[in-house]
C-alpha cells in the first residue's frame, strides 16, 4: 500500500482540469466539496489525484451531472451519501463501480471481469442484463458526459417529468420499474416507476441475474 502522501499530486493534479470541463459543460452540473474520508477513500482506492478517478475521490463529494439524473461518486457528500471505497466493499471484484444514473444504470471501470475493454467504463443499463463496453477510459466519460452526447444517450429512458422528478430525488436513491425494463413486459410508457435505494436496485439485480444464470425463473417483483 502506497502512503497517501504518495497519492496526493501537488504539480499537476486532475482536478484542474476536471473543474475547467465542468465549466465549460454543455449539461448543468455540480462538484460537491469533499468530505472528511477523502483521506481514507483515496488511500483505499490507491490511485493518485493525478489521475481522474483519484481527483474525484480525493478532491470532490462527488460530481452530479446533467441536473442530478448522472452522479460520479467521490469521497460523499450529504446529496451523494456514498463514497468510491464503501460503494464498492463487497460489490465490485474485477471491476469499479465510479457512477450510476436515475433510472438505475450503472457505470464500471472494467479491470477484467467485464470481458474486453480493460480500464474502459461499461454501462449496466437498466433495459438489459449485460455490461456495454463503452469503448472510452475514465476521462473521456466524463468529457462525453458534460457534453450533449449525454441527453442523446438517454432519449429512450427519459420520460417527459424526468427533470422535476429527479429533482426530488436524493443521492442515493434511483427509479425502479415494475415491470424490469430489461423483461418483455416492461416498458417506459407501461411500468410502474417509484423510488428506491441504489443499493436495493444494483443488489436486487446481481441476484436475478444469477439466479437466471442458474436456470432459475425469478419472480417478478411488484417493488
Amino acid at each position: 500500500m502506497r502512503p497517501l502522501d504518495d497519492l496526493l499530486e501537488k504539480t499537476d493534479p486532475a482536478i484542474r482540469q476536471i473543474e475547467q470541463s465542468v465549466a465549460d459543460a454543455a449539461n448543468h452540473c455540480e462538484i460537491l466539496p469533499p468530505s472528511g474520508t477523502r483521506d481514507r477513500v483515496v488511500h483505499e482506492l490507491q490511485v493518485t489525484t493525478r489521475s481522474t478517478l483519484g481527483a474525484i475521490a480525493y478532491e470532490t463529494g462527488g460530481i452530479l451531472v446533467d441536473d442530478g439524473w448522472l452522479r460520479f461518486l467521490g469521497s460523499g457528500h450529504t446529496k451523494l451519501p456514498r463514497n468510491l471505497a464503501d460503494w464498492n466493499r463487497g460489490r465490485s471484484e474485477g471491476f469499479l463501480l465510479v457512477a450510476d444514473d436515475a433510472v438505475g444504470g450503472f457505470f464500471a471501470v472494467n479491470g477484467g471481469a467485464l470481458g474486453n475493454g480493460v480500464k474502459n467504463v461499461h454501462y449496466w443499463p437498466p433495459d438489459g442484463l449485460e455490461w456495454e463496453d463503452l469503448g472510452i477510459g475514465l476521462t473521456d466519460f466524463l468529457l462525453w458526459s458534460l457534453s450533449s452526447q449525454l441527453p442523446e444517450f438517454y432519449t429512450n429512458l427519459r420520460w417527459p417529468t424526468w427533470k422535476a422528478e429527479v429533482a426530488q430525488l436524493a443521492g442515493d436513491r434511483c427509479f425502479a420499474f415494475y415491470p424490469f425494463l430489461w423483461t418483455k413486459e416492461g416498458s417506459l410508457a407501461g411500468s410502474d416507476r417509484r423510488s428506491v435505494p441504489v443499493a436495493e436496485a444494483f443488489d436486487l439485480k446481481v441476484d436475478l441475474l444469477r439466479q437466471l444464470q442458474q436456470g432459475r425463473d425469478p419472480p417478478q417483483t411488484s417493488g
